[in-house]
């Protein structure tokens, strides 16, 4: 069982710039393009709790000891949560040579050939997220930090700051919304483990449940209960459901628990039950209480980790090991130290987060009315109140279990506080405005309900939810859009949903969407041609056309060349839906809605990739019939030149509707401008021109001049900011005259005089400066 725990998970690497995502296998994580051989290169990897980010360095230690990543001679790794606790003071050699390894001779050799040779050298500090105050740390003094005694986050520093051994790889490993964010400018490149697939899931489960005799009933069973299955994405929650599933099978049952909170209870039950007797029984949940004690306490201090002399009684400590709820670790003795220190830390972060809500639903100190602070969701501005990012739900759902029989197991209390407690939850829930919640903070509160099971709460927040939500930029886990879409079902309202950027998966895209109370969505284009393609493959049809007719694409905004390859992916999709749609229904003809009343294309991808996206996106324009905005006016200048001038122009005939054309800040010359003028007549909706900011001279003006007359649609011209003289504003304004159309000419231009722009304004006060 254990080998799966080092399964290849699939990696994302983020371009900071794009913030494109593209697949990474395990060999391309230490290759930085561009990267200065001689300075230090941080890598950063990024994953929720249980994502297996310890385990991606280990099996990178791994390979390395088996012969790969023969680039390093010299590989480092420390466990963050643990050494953090260390109030020891080191140097650059205490840390390598000591505190990680001792080497039985030649330690000074070893160390001045590390000094001399720093890029064959990988340091790996697994879970940053242990140093979580290094913000209060001050910048690393030491005059000379390879000798000097620095604590270790200064070392850290030191390190990231290029101060020490500049030119070795770091490797950190980090929650997405740690700290670590304040190095951005110092990382060379960033990773994110998104978890398992659906297909990864099964897998898992298949190899745990491997050889024995109910392997198939197992992988059934799990995937009968979604919820259960969609939390298998995290590894380690498919490890505790893949555990409660042998458990429940051993004994003959064919259920398994609905909900994290109970699995969780159950868990923590089945752990203690095979050794407990009555006398000890009473033992065990003093024992558990302290436990869920020591679990909030460490929270508040964002640690997992405690010095075994800090804990509060010896029955404790045994009792935590005994059941598995801590691992016990020895802190490294330096050579001049006296006796050896041990730690211990929380098996399981998880398992740290279900003890801290179990004490605060416990403790009487912790009253009813100030229950509210603990749970995530009441502000849309305030962070959540604790690093324990799972209390929230675990404190919803066990507040709603306290007569649970396993409830009952594990404490002693008298349910009479936490009954309080029930009623204060249900009073703020009521007291929510939830319409004004920002998505994650909506996420939140979904997921503590959906833990509840209460009936009443879960429709209350269905009737309540506004019918346009948005998770825009928001990460939807799978776990996530189970609890979004059994609430969803619940209510009698029409939803519009944007997903864009959301890392949604086909699954959860496809439920979505097929709930008949989502009217319309917004989803990453290449999600959808994905989902649609599969829905193609399989012959789903009906779905398929109910989710083109869904679809909303307007406006669409070019931000990267991904999105115009996107684009022009989804067009040649059309064809194939049409061929799809017409011999399922009979219908004679169909469009897709999206691109068929698409009205405004933005286009902004910079100098850098300006003229190949837009040409790439010139050859599709055709495709959007009802196109009525095509704006080409970015902050960062897409530089479209002449030739994307010329190559617009070629297409100008198709675009029918088109009624505002912004090219403004495009390099756009004589040249271009003599292309644009020639092919301006043949777009007969046309009402606003913009050439703002451009290199048109007076030969370009008097090209434009030609045609206006003829451009019966046009209302408004822009050419301000461009290289006109006297000449070319004489011969735009002796054509306002043939052009009665017009209502607003501006062009102001450094290069013509004011007393000649004054002048022509008083002959036609259309014209603007």
């Amino acid at each position: 069982k254990n080998s799966v725990k080092a399964m290849e998970k699939e990696l994302v690497t983020w371009s900071l710039q794009g913030k494109e995502k593209a697949a990474l296998q395990r060999s391309q994580i230490f290759q930085i393009p561009g990267g200065k051989d001689l300075e230090t290169k941080v890598i950063v990897v990024l994953g929720k709790a249980g994502m297996g980010k310890s385990i991606l360095v280990q099996k990178i230690c791994q390979d390395w000891s088996n012969g790969e990543f023969s680039q390093f001679e010299f590989v480092f790794w420390f466990d963050c949560k643990q050494i953090s606790l260390s109030e020891k003071r080191y140097s650059l050699k205490d840390l390598f040579l000591e505190f990680f390894v001792k080497p039985q001779e030649g330690s000074k050799e070893i160390f001045e050939y590390i000094l001399q040779n720093p890029t064959k050298v990988l340091l790996v500090f697994d879970g940053f997220e242990g140093l979580h105050d290094h913000e209060n740390v001050p910048r690393c003094s030491a005059s000379q930090p390879e000798k000097d005694l620095c604590s270790i986050k200064e070392l850290l520093l030191g390190l990231i700051q290029k101060k020490i051994l500049n030119g070795c790889t770091l490797l950190l490993t980090a929650r997405p919304k740690d700290k670590v964010y304040q190095y951005m400018s110092k990382v060379d490149k960033t990773i994110e483990i998104l978890g398992f697939s659906p297909q990864q899931r099964e897998l898992y489960i298949t190899k745990y449940f491997e050889g024995l005799p109910y392997c198939d009933n197992a992988l059934k069973l799990i995937k009968e209960h979604e919820y259960l299955f969609s939390h298998c994405y995290s590894p380690v929650m498919c490890r505790f459901v893949c555990f409660l599933c042998e458990t429940v099978l051993e004994m003959g049952d064919k259920s398994l628990p609905s909900t994290l909170t109970t699995i969780f209870l159950k868990f923590v039950q089945q752990k203690i039950t095979p050794t407990q007797t009555d006398i000890t029984a009473m033992q065990n949940q003093e024992s558990l209480a302290t436990l869920a004690r020591i679990a909030w306490y460490l929270g508040g201090k964002h640690q997992s980790a405690v010095k075994s002399d800090l804990l509060p009684s010896k029955e404790v400590k045994e009792f935590a090991l005994k059941y598995g709820f801590f691992l016990p670790f020895a802190f490294p003795r330096l050579s001049d130290s006296g006796e050896e220190e041990f730690g211990s830390t929380f098996s399981d972060f998880v398992i740290q987060n279900f003890l801290g809500a179990f004490h605060l639903v416990l403790a009487e100190e912790v009253k009813d009315k100030s229950l509210t602070k603990y749970l995530s969701f009441p502000s849309k501005k305030k962070k959540p109140y604790n690093w324990l990012d799972l209390v929230p739900r675990f404190l919803a759902g066990l507040l709603f279990l306290q007569d649970d029989p396993y409830f009952c197991f594990l404490s002693s209390k008298d349910v009479n506080q936490s009954t309080k407690k029930q009623k204060t939850l249900l009073k703020d829930i009521r007291r929510l405005q939830i319409n004004e919640l920002c998505p994650e903070r909506l996420l939140e509160l979904l997921h503590c309900i959906y833990e509840t099971q209460s009936n009443y709460l879960l429709q209350h927040v269905a009737l309540r939810l506004k019918p346009d939500l948005s998770f825009l930029d928001v990460v939807l886990t799978p776990p996530d859009v189970h609890v979004l879409h059994s609430i969803l079902k619940k209510s009698r309202k029409e939803f519009s949903l944007d997903l864009r950027n959301s890392s949604i998966d086909m699954q959860g895209l496809k439920d979505l969407i097929g709930l008949k109370n989502v009217a319309s969505f917004r989803a990453s284009l290449s999600d959808t041609v994905r989902l649609w393609n599969s829905l193609e493959q399989t012959k789903d049809y009906e779905l398929l056309r109910a989710s083109t007719e869904k679809f909303v694409l307007d406006p669409f905004k070019v931000k990267t060349m991904k999105d115009v390859s996107d684009l022009s992916d989804l067009v040649e999709m059309q064809e194939k839906i049409i061929n799809c749609v017409q011999d399922a229904s009979g219908c004679s003809s169909y469009e897709i809605p999206a691109i068929k009343n698409l009205r405004k294309i933005e286009f902004a991808l910079g100098p850098v990739c300006g003229l190949q996206g837009f040409l790439k996106l010139v050859e599709i324009l055709a495709a959007f019939p009802s196109l009525q905005h095509l704006d080409l006016d970015a902050l960062s200048e897409n530089g479209i030149g002449d030739e994307g001038a010329k190559s617009l122009s070629e297409v100008f005939p198709t675009l029918t509707s088109l009624e505002t054309l912004n090219l403004s800040q495009n390099k756009i010359t004589d040249v271009g401008a003599e292309k644009l003028a020639t092919a301006l007549p043949s777009l007969s909706s046309l009402k606003t021109l913009s050439l703002y900011n451009n290199s048109i001279c007076d030969f370009g003006a008097e090209n434009l001049a030609k045609v206006l007359p003829v451009m019966a649609s046009l209302r408004v011209l822009d050419v301000q900011y461009n290289k006109i003289t006297g000449v070319g504003a004489q011969q735009l304004t002796d054509s306002l005259r043939k052009s009665p159309h017009i209502k607003n000419l501006v062009m102001w231009n450094p290069t013509i005089p004011y007393g000649v722009l004054e002048h022509l304004q008083q002959l036609d006060s259309r014209i603007s400066v």
